[in-house]
């Protein structure tokens, strides 16, 4: 029998080409007004390039970070995209090809460090911008210009091991937390305290299970919570260079997904227990109950098959069933006990946040994207934005229409009306073939968006982005 050709889907266009920088564009209004209220800057992060020489790269993680802003200021709205300029990055656009390994590509010769892609998220500093990434430091951008400036160790000398791309900044103190997992003979999970202007003032380290996979946690009043899942490294392969660190990572459902709490002040453990495996990347929110407890949400997913699918990403086509939804959660923190966890919302979804008001605090909503009710999630991408009552799970739901595919929503306060706030998200238009900025009042995200801005380039999907307030 003739194998039936799968219709390439529309938002592999977004991800056929490398992107392409421009320079500070102002950028043209298709519908409504911008909001004079939007006061800053709006940045995101992902993998700008998936191909060279030829090559693709071996999985979505691997592609060179490129970062896009968009600066609001009187009603009007100037933007520019640069790819970071990692050193990896500068070695290969000369060589013109794939000189080490990282996430999904096998090490190119023994002893050879994966490539720094500063792809994944970034951190907006009072004065600067930081591109970050999983496995190493975080490198070091203009705010206005996006011009890099080189890694950045925080105020610490020597080196620093690793610094997530999920960092928690308490909206009371301005104290940013964070976590960065070192591969070894064993795993060794870091924790960082710093002050606003980003400098560590604390840091400790907590030996890990084997070598885990770990790439969010919560902030929750007082407490730092991770759910260690059963996902482990067999680092051998990679080291002989017979493997890349995606293809030697397995899901173990025989071991339970450990739950740790730390105290956010000293960094210390509080307690340690354990509940039934499951997997997530990342978390929505977390806060301290009238009760004492401490309830989160988790975008959770059964097993590890969606490795898999983001892998599948790169060819264009993906097959892989990794649906994941949403989940409510509440610890007792002293002994590490999960007292509850429930469903929120059952339509699979991804990519969470909050007001940044209301990180580590008792808040009402969540933003996330979420699959369109008609589409297979195994072989579509995200095609709606929401937004959940985090106590009852009602819904929200704007509708962009077939064929465009927003990325992370983003919630920027109103500079002049605190009750006010507003949705960002980049959205790739399919049967346009373009890239625009869409602009909802947060209030009324069912409606029609209040503004959308054209881009001057296509920008390829990504993962993570942050606003910044003009001060």
């Amino acid at each position: 029998m003739t194998a039936v050709a799968q219709p390439i889907p529309l938002w592999s266009l977004a991800l056929s080409e490398p992107g392409q920088e421009f320079g500070p564009t102002q950028l043209n209004v298709l519908s409504g007004r911008i909001p004079t209220g939007l006061q800053g800057s709006l940045y995101r992060n992902g993998p700008g390039q998936l191909q060279r020489g030829g090559e693709r790269v071996g999985h979505w993680f691997d592609g060179d970070g490129a970062i896009l802003a968009v600066h609001f200021r009187s009603g009007q709205a100037t933007g520019l995209y640069r790819y970071v300029q990692t050193a990896g990055y500068q070695a290969e656009e000369q060589a013109g090809r794939y000189l080490f390994g990282g996430y999904g590509m096998r090490a190119k010769r023994l002893g050879q460090a994966p490539k720094n892609a500063a792809n994944t998220s970034v951190l907006a500093l009072p004065d600067r911008l930081l591109a970050l990434w999983e496995a190493g430091s975080p490198h070091q951008l203009d705010l206005h210009s996006l011009t890099t400036q080189g890694l950045d160790l925080l105020g610490q000398s020597g080196t620093l091991p690793a610094y997530s791309a999920h960092p928690k900044r308490d909206p009371l103190t301005g104290e940013i937390y964070n976590f960065g997992v070192e591969l070894g003979p064993n795993g060794i999970l870091h924790l960082y305290r710093s002050d606003a202007q980003g400098r560590i003032q604390a840091h400790t380290r907590h030996p890990l299970p084997g070598l885990p996979l770990i790439h969010d946690f919560v902030l929750a009043g007082r407490y730092l919570v991770f759910l260690v899942p059963p996902v482990r490294l067999n680092p051998w392969p990679v080291l002989a260079t017979l493997k890349s660190y995606s293809d030697s990572l397995y899901w173990d459902p025989g071991q339970a997904t450990q739950v740790w709490i730390f105290d956010r002040q000293t960094l210390q453990p509080i307690s340690r227990n354990e509940m039934e495996p499951v997997f997530q990347w990342h978390f929505g929110n977390g806060y301290e109950a009238e009760d004492g407890s401490v309830i989160f949400t988790q975008v959770r997913y059964r097993d590890f098959a969606t490795n898999r699918y983001l892998a599948e990403v790169v060819s264009g086509q993906t097959h892989t069933a990794a649906p994941a939804t949403l989940w409510r959660i509440r610890l007792h923190p002293q002994s590490g006990q999960v007292l509850e966890a429930e469903p929120l919302l059952e339509r699979p979804c991804e990519f969470p946040t909050v007001h940044p008001a209301q990180v580590g605090q008792p808040h009402q909503y969540l933003y996330l994207l979420l699959h369109r009710p008609e589409v297979d999630p195994s072989r579509d991408m995200f095609g709606s934005v929401g937004r959940v009552e985090v106590e009852t799970g009602s819904l929200l739901e704007a509708h962009l229409g077939e064929g465009r595919y927003p990325s992370e929503p983003l919630y920027a306060p109103d500079a002049a009306d605190p009750s006010r706030g507003w949705l960002l998200s980049v959205v790739f238009d399919g049967p346009q073939n373009r890239s625009e900025v869409w602009i909802w009042d947060a209030a009324q995200l069912d409606r029609d968006p209040y503004c959308r801005l054209a881009l001057p380039e296509r920008i390829p999907l990504g993962f993570h982005g942050t606003w910044r307030p003009h001060s």
